[in-house]
């Protein structure tokens, strides 16, 4: 049984996932990106392997996906971070309509159709401000770790209101408020409402349709789906592998194509 192999390079993290002919994933890993993109990628899909317990030799079809998927030097081919993230998101959620995509650099508000392919999409325009690294200027500014983000802001009675648009001074607001007595989880509830805010008007531009399929990194914070889900009045999908969205689709077009050479000539006519 062959197997395909998606590669999803992005600008923070890089993953990998394996799947198998019944297009189930066999195994996975996820890796800071760094700075040697070459070698993030390498060493990803070499840990995917190892979490598969399956040989390289056994994979027909990998394909590179992400801001750095030029640099999957192995890879057969590469494909876009959107169309992977809308195939990986109607895969495990067959009934999605909208997808949101909330990476380390950038947000994309991505509609899909009944077989994941893109209908439209569009992308944050203003800095950082609704993506992961803009919960980062948080993290550094109060000095608590990113995973303790959502946690701590669900504790808030009263968010403050966060206006800046851009990144670069995310830290200098955030330090402002806690210079007049607001309390941290205060502060990151309205870094959370923020985020929210920008990504729901970015999804207001390609339509929300339900079902909304949440992936990327961020789909990680409890904070993050809980506001979106408040602010939204719905809840949106999301799942342990919804941080691999972009390399399970980027395996599922690489397992297309080794299904499809597998047709013998003329068997379409």
């Amino acid at each position: 049984m062959a197997l395909a192999a998606g590669v999803d390079v992005g600008s923070t993290q890089t993953k990998s996932v394996i799947i198998n002919e019944d297009l189930k994933i066999v195994g996975r890993s996820l890796i800071d990106t760094g700075a040697n993109v070459v070698k993030a990628a390498e060493q990803a899909y070499l840990e995917a392997l190892t979490d598969s317990k399956r040989r390289e030799e056994e994979v027909a079809y990998v394909i590179g996906t992400g801001y750095g998927r030029y640099k999957v030097t192995f890879g057969n081919t590469q494909v876009t971070e959107i169309s992977c993230h809308g195939r990986g998101a109607v895969h495990m959620f067959p009934k999605t309509k909208t997808v949101l995509d909330m990476g380390g650099q950038d947000t994309k508000a991505i509609s899909v159709s009944e077989t994941g392919e893109i209908v439209d999409f569009c992308m944050n325009d203003k800095c950082a401000a609704g993506t992961g690294r803009f919960l980062g200027a948080a993290s550094l500014a109060l000095d608590i770790p990113i995973d303790d983000l959502g946690p701590t802001a669900l504790e808030s009675e009263k968010p403050v209101r966060i206006s800046t648009t851009c990144t670069v001074f995310a830290e200098t607001e955030v330090l402002s408020w806690l210079g007049k007595g607001k309390k941290i989880e205060d502060i990151l509830m309205g870094v959370h409402q923020s985020i929210s805010s920008r990504s729901i008007a970015l999804l207001r531009r390609v339509g929300i349709e339900n079902e909304v399929t949440f992936t990327g990194g961020v789909a990680k914070n409890s904070g993050m789906i809980e506001v979106l889900n408040q602010n939204m009045d719905m809840e949106v999908n999301v799942s342990e592998d919804s941080h691999y969205m972009g390399a399970l689709g980027a395996a599922l077009f690489a397992m297309d194509h080794i299904m499809t050479s597998r047709i013998p000539a003329g068997a379409e006519a």
